[in-house]
């Protein structure tokens, strides 16, 4: 049994996810009391609720925010996000308490790759280099030679000798869009995004023929089909950066919904329109980000739990991966891996 599933059972045994919240509670100057008390942190991922990331103390993609707060005197890390982020967090903080607000946070990606069946998988390609997206599970890190990120694994990829074999994991999406990109015959883990995956090719020409002058932008775990489509590709942060720089005043963004709310705030003066999925939804939203509330926020700062706890062997072995990508990217000028 995993340190998170066992973290989930004693929490419900102490009857702590059936706490009601006060509802006459200011939730927002509760939390902010209580991390001034704990001299707590609190990150929010891009695809977090609004009011979340309006409260958070640095709004991101994972791996950075994971970096932001290591580099804080915080005692108390309290991630918003999902499961592999708040490990990676405690990767970086070894000696800081890492909360989740909501352990059910997990992620279909992370989860589409078990670590014990990747390892006979890996079994099958001796030789091979193995290049991971930082959207995996701590211990598949562990059997990860290299990590890399959306922003980043261009370059990662690039860095290997040509004739070095490499085994890609987890996200076939990312993973196809390296190999046309870098023209390696690269060894791809059949794994993949709920999320990106639902995006609908029919309904985004529809939208593209309704708004002639919107850019459709795109995250590289989309598939091929959605990818062809693009203006630009990149990752959270990068499409972020691109609705900011660009001279465009309409974007369709093919990405969790979340995102669209920093892109409001930064160029109010734009229109952002989520791509429509495959269902009967009007936006894609992740599920399991949006497990997080404010009031789940409140009660982990107050109760100090669910904790990340995590083998300190698995500390150990799953951090070489994010420290030889780090050094990779500090040598070649990329900021922040």
């Amino acid at each position: 049994m995993s340190t998170l599933t066992l973290a989930q059972n004693n929490l419900e045994r102490k009857g702590f996810l059936d706490l009601d919240v006060d509802p006459t509670l200011d939730l927002v100057q509760e939390i902010n009391r209580l991390k001034r008390e704990k001299n707590a942190v609190i990150l929010a991922h891009y695809y977090q609720d609004a009011d979340i990331q309006d409260i958070a103390d640095y709004i991101g993609d994972s791996l950075g925010l994971s970096q932001k707060a290591a580099a804080t005197d915080a005692d108390i890390i309290v991630f918003a996000g999902v499961h592999f982020m708040a490990e990676t967090a405690k990767m970086l903080s070894p000696h800081k308490k890492v909360l989740l607000p909501d352990l059910k946070a997990g992620c279909s990606l992370a989860d589409s790759c078990p670590a014990p069946v990747f390892r006979e998988f890996k079994k099958k390609y001796p030789g091979h280099v193995v290049v991971s997206y930082i959207n995996c599970t701590a211990e598949l890190k562990t059997l990860t030679d290299i990590c890399c990120t959306s922003t980043n694994a261009l370059h990662i990829i690039n860095s290997i000798p040509e004739d070095q074999p490499i085994i890609f994991a987890p996200d076939i999406n990312l993973g196809k869009f390296l190999v046309q990109k870098t023209g390696r015959d690269m060894v791809l883990w059949n794994g993949a995004c709920m999320v990106h995956e639902i995006f609908s090719h029919e309904k985004i020409v529809k939208l593209r023929q309704r708004h002639p002058d919107a850019k459709f932008i795109a995250h590289p775990e989309c598939e091929p089909h959605i990818l062809e489509m693009a203006d630009y590709v990149g990752s959270t942060t990068g499409l972020l950066k691109y609705t900011i720089s660009d001279a465009a005043t309409e974007y369709i963004v093919a990405t969790e919904s979340g995102i669209l709310h920093q892109m409001q705030k930064a160029s109010p003066h734009k229109t952002f329109i989520p791509a429509p999925p495959d269902n009967a939804c009007a936006c894609n939203d992740c599920p399991h980000m949006k497990l997080n509330t404010l009031e789940k926020l409140y009660l982990c700062m107050e109760y100090e739990q669910p904790e990340i706890i995590l083998p300190q062997w698995i500390i150990d072995d799953g951090r070489a991966c994010i420290d030889r990508m780090l050094d990779i990217s500090a040598k070649a000028g990329l900021v922040g891996g």
